[in-house]
């Protein structure tokens, strides 16, 4: 995860993990998505009610790989009464969600502000 395209990056924001995947977050390897769900799940243990917020600004498209992380990081937080949520996906990023019915399970939010504000409310 060198290519600071295919980083991730983590941020906390009162008490709300915020993952901002790279751009080119499609390329990566299914091993480096491994390594990265290891980095992304670690602090969820730190939280009693685990909020989440991947922040997608950054990313045009994303595929099964992205998909399933995704997926895992959901299993993780959903049983101990957190919750995960979208911002900044981009129209392509919406339509896909849209199509694997993924929007149905994820609120997503056109900016991170807001999707800090609703999972503060």
């Amino acid at each position: 995860m060198s290519d600071s395209n295919q980083d991730f990056r983590i941020e906390w924001h009162s008490g709300t993990l915020v993952v901002i995947p790279g751009g080119d977050i499609e390329s990566m390897k299914w091993d480096l998505i491994e390594q990265a769900a290891e980095i992304v799940m670690a602090p969820l243990g730190e939280t009693d009610v685990p909020l989440v917020i991947f922040d997608l600004s950054e990313v045009s498209y994303f595929g099964s790989v992205f998909l399933s992380l995704m997926l895992r990081c959901h299993k993780a937080v959903k049983p101990l009464g957190g919750e995960l949520v979208l911002c900044g996906a981009s129209d392509m990023a919406e339509e896909l969600l849209r199509v694997t019915a993924l929007d149905t399970l994820w609120a997503i939010y056109p900016s991170r502000e807001q999707a800090i504000e609703a999972l503060a409310g």
